[in-house]
């Protein structure tokens, strides 16, 4: 079996140890057979001394969490010899009776097993102290420090993989739900322009004139083209790019008529509505062009979702020497107060007629595709009614 990792900072390690439902009936049998007071689970690293988990009869002052300087304890050699040590008697100890461990924490009798986990890693020590001796040379003495030790290293792996397969469900569901957002997503984008080509079919039918039909045909085309991209973006899905990770192809791009070529897509989707343009952009915008085109259909089409039928949606397009705006401004109802909190979440109508139907997609793939520019989207709400402004800083994006 492969070595985990496990993270060593004291509140992970005092968790995962005190996870073990044995370990406290562990350190209660090693000082029952031994004759020991203080006994403890401890982490140890290459700079620190961790007590995961304590039975302290003798009032040796550490508690869960506590930690010993590292150099101070003989657990600092037993990892790097990854082997045990047993003290019967310091004093009677011919290596141990100089150490410098016994004379500062007051010992006579220790005995310490290393904690290895399944694949060779080294996690820290099973140990017990005593300010009186004790027969700690017997077998059976070690023979249960050993298998204590190798009974929570043993635990301590299991509950290592158990939290590595939580998390890959959890991102296996994050997945999940990131994938029925971006279908959901291709969808709603597709429906302005659907709508766009079933108006110009049912145009042509009528009979236009030949210069009419060129214009029809013109907006058509158009319209195909950037349903080509929205599919391309199933590939991008396909080999992993969310909605939440979304890929930009940075270009000049005249904005100005980007914009005109969407408010054109939805004239002809919606006959019946008005729709105000006007663009004072002095220079090209370095930006994606599908995505801002999907940015202007979604702010566009919210406006005619939720705005008076009566009323003109107005578009302001404008620059600056430091930011691009684009401002899209229907009148109607406000938008109540809780409402707008969640405006841009997924799945949240864009307004207050709940009847408007739609999946809720709009606002939050317009404020994604704002976020991905280093820009966002402000909204202002009164009686009069309501505006979203998408403000982009110019010159700030990766080339």
């Amino acid at each position: 079996m492969a070595s985990r990792t496990i993270d060593i900072d004291p509140d992970h390690a005092t968790r995962a140890v005190s996870a073990i439902g044995l370990v406290p009936t562990i350190l209660d049998t090693v000082c029952r057979l031994t004759g020991m007071g203080f006994a403890a689970v401890a982490c140890v690293t290459d700079r620190r001394w961790i007590a995961c988990s304590v039975k302290d009869e003798i009032a040796f002052g550490l508690a869960p969490g506590g930690e010993l300087e590292l150099e101070s304890t003989i657990c600092h050699e037993i990892r790097q010899s990854q082997q045990a040590v047993v003290i019967s008697d310091v004093a009677a100890d011919p290596h141990y009776r100089t150490h410098h461990t016994p004379a500062r924490y007051g010992f006579r009798s220790y005995i310490s097993f290393p904690i290895i986990l399944p694949g060779g890693r080294f996690f820290g020590t099973l140990c017990a102290i005593d300010p009186e001796p004790h027969d700690l040379a017997r077998p059976e003495v070690q023979n249960a420090f050993r298998m204590f030790a190798d009974l929570i290293g043993f635990h301590l792996d299991v509950s290592d993989a158990l939290q590595e397969t939580r998390a890959d469900l959890g991102r296996e569901r994050e997945t999940g739900v990131q994938r029925e957002q971006f279908i959901a997503v291709l969808g709603h984008d597709l429906r302005n322009p659907i709508a766009a080509l079933g108006a110009g079919v049912a145009m042509l039918r009528r009979g236009p004139a030949p210069e009419r039909s060129d214009y029809i045909l013109g907006a058509m085309q158009a319209t195909i083209d950037r349903m080509n991209v929205m599919v391309a973006n199933i590939l991008d899905f396909a080999r992993g790019r969310l909605v939440g990770d979304m890929p930009l192809r940075l270009e000049p791009v005249a904005v100005d008529k980007l914009v005109a070529q969407v408010a054109a897509e939805l004239t002809i989707a919606h006959p019946d509505r008005a729709i105000d343009l006007d663009c004072r952009v002095a220079r090209p915008l370095r930006c994606d062009a599908q995505r801002i085109g999907q940015l202007t259909s979604n702010l566009l089409g919210n406006a005619l979702t939720h705005g008076a039928r009566d009323e003109a949606i107005s578009i302001v397009c404008e620059d600056d020497a430091d930011e691009f705006r684009l401002s899209v401004f229907n009148t109607g109802a406000e938008i109540p107060p809780d409402v707008l909190a969640r405006l841009f979440q997924p799945f949240e109508q864009g307004g207050n007629d709940s009847s408007a139907g739609g999946l809720g997609l709009g606002l939050y793939i317009a404020s994604t595709i704002a976020a991905a520019h280093g820009g966002r989207i402000d909204v202002a709400s009164a009686p009069h009614g309501t505006s979203f402004t998408f403000r982009m800083p110019i010159g700030t994006l990766p080339n």
